[in-house]
């Protein structure tokens, strides 16, 4: 539950730019999905690594998980 808690704080924080509701709809994704997250944070952190730009390596990564990732946002 802790670290629940903990996420939900650092993630708000992250997405403090966006409306309630999409920063919401985004907190809810992550703690049904965090393997698929989880995966995901490890391609880009890889990525950075052999020297790609942070934003170029997770535009790459989002544009590989298109599909799962609209099927997650539609609640599908």
């Amino acid at each position: 539950m802790l670290k629940k808690m903990m996420l939900k704080a650092m993630m708000s924080k992250q997405l403090k730019g966006l409306p309630k509701e999409t920063q919401d709809q985004i907190i809810s994704m992550v703690e049904k999905n965090p393997k698929f997250f989880e995966n995901m944070s490890k391609e880009i952190k890889e990525r950075t690594k052999n020297g790609e730009d942070q934003m170029l390596a997770m535009q790459s990564v989002a544009k590989k998980h298109q599909e799962e990732l609209q099927k997650m946002f539609l609640g599908q």
